[in-house]
Parts: C-alpha cells; structure tokens; sequence
C-alpha cells in the first residue's frame, strides 16, 4: 500500500515537473513571457489571447542632448535684478519634471538638414511650404549698419555651419520639432531594421509617426512586426508599447528653461549618485547660469581666468572688446559649442542667442499658476474622426488632420476644469478674469504672443539672468532670437540610475 501512495505521487511529481518543464519550454520558444498580475494568462502568447507586453527597458539619451533632472526651484526674478513696471516675473516656488535638452541652441547645419529635406519632399507640389520653412535672413538688415555679408552668408555658408539659427519665427521651430520628432522616430525603424530608408517620399507618402501607427503609411518594409492577436492579420505597425518610438520633441516650456538655465544641481552640496542619496537642499540661487556668483568673467585661478564665460554687449558699442584681447571673441553670434556650461551640461543658457519657448506671453503669468509642470498656452486637440469613429484619412502632405475640441464636448465632461479648449487667455484676458487685452490698441498682446528668454549677443547683461523674460509676436523673428528643443523623460524622474519612487530591497514589486 505504502509503494502503491509513493509510486503514485512520484508519478504526480513526474507529471507536475513535465507540465512544468512544457511550459518552461513554451515560453523559452517565445510562445509566452510571464503571466498576467490580474488574471493569471500568459502573456504574448498567441493561445492565450495574444495580449503583448514589453518590458521598459530605459530611456535613451537622444543624440546632442542631455538629461535634465526635474525637481522644485523659486522661479522668476532675483533680488539683485533692477524692478520695472511690468512686474511681470515674480518669484514663486514650482516644480517641473525631468526632461531631455539640446545641449546647444540648433545651429545652421541642422536647420538647412530640415529645409533641405523640406525641398526634396514637398518643392514639385508645395514650393511655398519650403517657403515658409526659410528662416528670414533679412532680420540682418539694419538702416544705419552694413550687415549685408550676414544677409547673404549666415545661413548658407559653411563658416557658419556651427552657429546659431536666427531668422525663425516661434512657428517655424515649432515645425522643426514636428520635423525632428518625425525624422528621428523614423530613423529608429530603420535602425531596428523594419524600414527602408524611403529618399522618394513626396505629397501624401510621407512617414509621420501617427500615420504610420494607425496603418496610413507603408513605406519601404524590411521585417514585419509579428501581431500575437489570434485573429488578426499576423502582422502589425511598430507602436509605442513596443519601447522603440519616442517621446515629441517640443520647445521648453519657461519653467523647464528657465530651470534648465539654473542648474541648480550644482548647488547641491552632495547630489545623488549610484552609492549615496543626495541632500534635499540647494545652497545658494543663482543670478546667472554658471553658478553661485554674480559675475560673467571665469573667476579660477588657471589660463582661463578672466575670459567672458558668455556673449553679449558689454556696454554700449562694445560688442567683442579690443583688438588683441576680445573679451567674448565674437561680434555677433559664436559658435553654439563656446563659452562655459552650466551644471547641466548646456551651452549658452546665457548670451550668444535668446531662445523662444512654448509659452503664450501673459504679464500676469506668476498669478493663479500651476505649481506643478506650469506652463500657458494649452489647445486641447484631437485627431479628426469619421461618422463611423475612424480616423480620417492622411491630407495631401502625409498628416493625418487634428481638430480643437469643441466647446460643447468641453462642457460636457466634468474632467475639465474650463469651458473651452483654447487657454492661452485662462484667468488672463478671458471672461473668467478681470483684465482684457485689446491687441493693435491698447496692447501688443493676444494669443499670438510667445515668450523669449535669455540674452543674446546684443543684450546688456542684465537679460542674461535666467528670471528675466520678453516677448514677441510668433509669426516674427530676429537676428537674436533661435531655439533649442526639448524631450520629455518618461518613467523615473532620476533617469536610469533607478526606478521611480524610494524602493527598500526586498518589498520592491515589480521585476526589473
């Protein structure tokens, strides 16, 4: 009886260590990866439903920028800046997340990339949208100086590959990281090998991001996405699940550069690394972006002492020094690659060009702000759907159409706190608030109105304080004003040093 119960459960433990090892088998064969936390089926596997899952494997560190570390700052003017009428930079505690940030302004090399790939693409059908692309190279132009040289060279030389782009309105970049975030999203297909290059897209074959998602872009295919849905077609795009597209690229909001510009990490007396956590303390703000000092010559004692850690106008008629010991060593703008970076790695947070960002001007911006991410300038958008909820299809130029969400829709879901999609005006110039602005007669003010930040090569010094902020109208531009673009930081705001939130060893959930 004894052997007949043993010879029984070994027969059971023979059969349990098979199951086993099948399904061990199955899953190294690719059928099944883990199992669901709720419902205990296997995921990516085929007979069970199909339902896929990809593990996160970390944010990479697009090219030419760096990782900014979010977290909390006093944003807005410093004690030392001199007061003005408008008021308009008061100082106030917010917080912003981590993102990612070109190192430098975008320079003329890369900006004729995008015109360059602008007239392959649309010149034979759309010559003035690669019109429109241009930056204005007649900003140069002054009544009372010769700049002619610039007007026909600063863009199109290559002496000045590595210089700032100016000439381009706050539209124009915005189109660029449209551009950027469409052309590197691509380039990630075909560097994992499921795309051709295509050099003949034109019209309505061009590769957006969206409309290759949603099936509205073949292209050149080189590997097919398996589809594990049991009863679909076997094959599907690459979508954002699959950890290979990206984040937008967008222009920084002006909390996030004016934070940027900081760098108050720098400031941190023992910051977080891989073998301590970092003090939660900065010890001193800073007026300018090269550190807790309040001077624009490089202070150590070393070859460098004394040299102008950025580019702008001295005083008045001196914009480089004298001959045999130039004090910034350009006349105009320099090389985005010069002068001192600040503790986050970034070139010319001070000087060299201003930069536009994403915000909507409003002079009260400070008040009934957003401690948290703020920014001013939301429209609420969607893709344009059929009567049957499909998407529309691609226009001429390859884009699938967007449309604002109307009003009713907005009163309609308790979700959003305001009427209306359209917010550059909330609590400013809206009928929720007190004040109006009558562009063209009482103000230079409306929604077209976009914020600048930073100093240029014709600035006194007092615009290269990171609180300070100007304005101008979007659809203008200036020989000192370019951009730079940003990425936001998905997952842990601490980069790939760990995982988001503080883990205590063994109650950390989830595998990594």
């Amino acid at each position: 009886m004894n052997r007949k119960i043993i010879g029984i459960g070994l027969l059971c433990i023979g059969a349990a260590s098979l199951f086993s090892s099948c399904a061990s088998n199955s899953r190294k064969k690719g059928r099944g990866d883990g199992e669901s936390r709720v419902t205990g089926w296997e995921l990516n596997n085929s007979n069970w439903g199909g339902y896929e899952v990809t593990e996160h494997l970390g944010q990479p560190t697009p090219i030419g920028m760096t990782f900014v570390q979010g977290g909390r700052f006093t944003m807005g003017a410093v004690d030392d800046e001199m007061p003005t009428l408008e008021n308009n930079s008061m100082r106030r505690t917010v917080s912003v997340s981590s993102f990612y940030m070109d190192e430098t302004e975008v320079e003329n090399q890369s900006y004729r990339e995008y015109t360059y790939w602008m007239n392959r693409t649309y010149a034979t059908d759309y010559p003035e949208m690669v019109e429109a692309a241009m930056p204005d190279q007649e900003v140069w132009r002054s009544a009372l100086a010769y700049n002619e040289p610039y007007v026909k060279m600063y863009f199109n030389s290559n002496a000045y590959n590595h210089y700032p782009v100016v000439g381009v309105s706050w539209y124009q970049a915005v189109d660029f990281c449209d551009w950027r975030t469409d052309r590197f999203n691509e380039g990630l297909l075909i560097k994992n090998q499921y795309l051709n290059p295509n050099v003949n897209q034109s019209g309505e074959d061009v590769f957006t991001t969206k409309s290759y998602i949603v099936g509205q872009y073949g292209g050149s295919v080189r590997r097919i996405k398996k589809d594990l849905e049991p009863n679909g077609s076997h094959e599907r795009p690459v979508n954002y699940g699959d950890g290979i597209f990206q984040p937008d690229f967008r222009l920084p909001t002006e909390a996030e550069w004016e934070y940027a510009a900081l760098g108050l990490i720098g400031n941190n007396p023992s910051p977080e690394n891989k073998r301590r956590r970092g003090e939660e303390v900065v010890t001193d703000r800073n007026t300018l972006p090269w550190g807790p000092k309040n001077t624009t010559r490089y202070g150590l004692h070393n070859q460098y002492q004394g040299e102008f850690e950025g580019n702008f106008m001295r005083g008045k008629g001196d914009y480089m020094g004298v001959a045999g010991g130039l004090n910034d060593n350009a006349d105009g703008p320099a090389p985005v690659n010069t002068y001192l970076r600040n503790a986050f790695g970034l070139y010319n947070m001070a000087g060299n060009v201003n930069e536009w960002v994403m915000d909507t001007y409003r002079p009260s911006s400070h008040e009934d702000v957003n401690d948290h991410r703020p920014f001013r300038g939301n429209e609420y958008k969607r893709y344009k759907r059929q009567e049957d909820g499909t998407l529309e299809e691609k226009d001429s130029i390859g884009h699938i159409p967007m449309e604002m969400i109307s009003d009713a829709k907005m009163r309609s879901n308790n979700r959003y706190e305001t009427r209306t999609a359209n917010l550059h005006s909330y609590k400013d110039g809206d009928t929720l608030s007190s004040s109006t602005y009558g562009y063209g007669t009482s103000s230079l003010v409306n929604d077209s109105t976009k914020v600048y930040k930073g100093g240029s090569w014709a600035d006194r010094a007092y615009w290269l304080s990171p609180g300070t902020r100007r304005y101008m109208q979007g659809h203008l531009s200036s020989s000192t004003i370019g951009f730079r673009c940003v990425m936001d930081r998905l997952g842990s705001p601490t980069g790939d040093m760990q995982p988001g939130g503080n883990n205590f060893g063994a109650q950390r959930y989830y595998k990594r």
